[in-house]
């Protein structure tokens, strides 16, 4: 009897116990209230995935202001020049109004400079035809001469008739000799004048490069003063180091936009999209544009283009693909070169399970959420799928009410559910 009444105490015992443990399980606090005093249910709706990108105003269509035509002149000298004055960006000016000044006192240098080789190509010019008229006097007074011996010879030839063989043969060759003396020297000369000629062509030809360069630093010298071509408000352009063009800045053919007077009815909106979205991105997706300088505007866009090719922003290493913006609508307050917020629509999917961005957390390897089982709190992998600004869609790993914790804590305290 004693021995069966402690069997049975035992037994009462454990059962005891067993039971005080599953009530832990089940009721412990330290998990499933006070870690846990924010939550949220999984929902099922539709939901709108989008990018998020900064970017800049710009004028779909302008018209440029460039570097006075004359500077392209090859004859010039002149491969780079300096902005010395500038209105104020964002003058609007008439048409023929004054927009910039180019550096006078550059020019008149080379001006003075030009002056000074066109009087010495001038004075090359006239001693080139002083030179030729005497050389090629010369020349001619040389023939003459060898005419002249050349008649004598035969002369004398035509008297020695009567003169003994040898004499005979003598004048004969005489006559040979002169001849040949007066070939050559008609050879010479035509080779003479020929160069003589060429001598003072080229003399010229110099004195002509001279003058026209005179004449195109005269006319650049005019069109320093650089004016619109049309009304407009003016909006600088950047030189060749992506600065924005100032007073000191320096121009070139190669590189001639000053300013441009932009289309103000028609604004773009350049942004740049990281190589991880680029993916997402299409022509005519619809984009929500807002203005940073005017928080409460906001414009309907469109994808318009979408580069080929990719670029490194200076300063930073991940490349990024320009994508162009058309922005609806017209509003006097914007402005080229303003910074706008673009939130561009990349899909959107219908009945999809959708989850809070801070129910959602992430480790070296997956996603996870904390998910409420039985009234106890568990790590749960998940697969995540597109998001927005605010949530995310879960493709994988949890169901419709579920209850996730918007809290994290230390994943050793947690069960872990398995992921199906």
């Amino acid at each position: 009897m004693i021995k069966q009444h402690r069997i049975r105490l035992i037994s009462w015992s454990i059962g005891i116990v067993g039971c005080i443990i599953l009530l832990y399980l089940i009721f412990r606090p330290s998990i499933n209230q006070s870690d846990f005093e924010l939550s949220v249910r999984v929902e099922k709706k539709n939901f709108t995935a989008i990018v998020f990108s900064s970017g800049q105003l710009h004028a779909e269509n302008s018209v440029s202001i460039n570097v006075p035509s004359e500077l392209s002149s090859r004859r010039l000298g002149i491969y780079e020049i300096k902005v010395t004055q500038l209105v104020e960006e964002g003058t609007v000016v008439d048409s023929g109004g004054f927009v910039a000044s180019l550096d006078h006192g550059a020019v008149e240098e080379a001006w003075k400079n030009a002056l000074d080789d066109k009087e010495k190509a001038l004075n090359g010019y006239e001693d080139a035809k002083v030179d030729t008229t005497i050389n090629l006097n010369n020349l001619r007074d040389e023939l003459l001469d060898s005419r002249v011996s050349l008649e004598e010879k035969e002369l004398i030839l035509e008297q020695s008739i009567y003169e003994s063989p040898a004499v005979k043969r003598q004048a004969r060759l005489d006559v040979e000799r002169a001849r040949r003396a007066l070939d050559q020297k008609l050879r010479n000369y035509d080779l003479k004048k020929q160069q003589e000629e060429y001598k003072v062509i080229r003399a010229r030809e110099e004195a002509k490069r001279v003058q026209d360069r005179v004449s195109d630093i005269k006319k650049l010298f005019e069109a320093l003063e650089v004016k619109a071509p049309a009304l407009g408000m003016v909006i600088y352009s950047f030189d060749r180091a992506g600065a924005k063009i100032k007073v000191g800045s320096t121009v070139s053919p190669w590189n001639p936009k000053i300013a441009e007077l932009p289309d103000l009815t028609s604004l773009i909106s350049k942004t740049f999209i990281n190589e991880i979205d680029i993916s997402k991105i299409q022509v005519g997706q619809k984009v929500k544009v807002g203005i940073d300088a005017f928080p409460h505007k906001q414009f309907d866009g469109e994808i318009v283009n979408v580069a080929n090719i990719g670029q490194v922003i200076p300063g930073g290493d991940a490349k990024v693909f320009e994508v162009i913006i058309k922005i609806f609508g017209f509003d006097v307050d914007l402005k080229p070169g303003m910074t706008t917020s673009n939130a561009i629509v990349v899909d959107k999917l219908e009945d999809v399970l959708v989850v809070p961005l801070d129910a959602v957390f992430d480790n070296d390897t997956s996603a996870y959420v904390i998910l409420k089982k039985n009234r106890v709190w568990g790590q749960q992998l998940v697969e995540k799928g597109p998001e927005n600004e605010n949530h995310v869609v879960i493709l994988k790993g949890v169901n419709e009410a579920d209850e996730l914790s918007l809290t994290e804590k230390e994943n050793d305290k947690l069960p872990v559910w398995p992921f199906e």
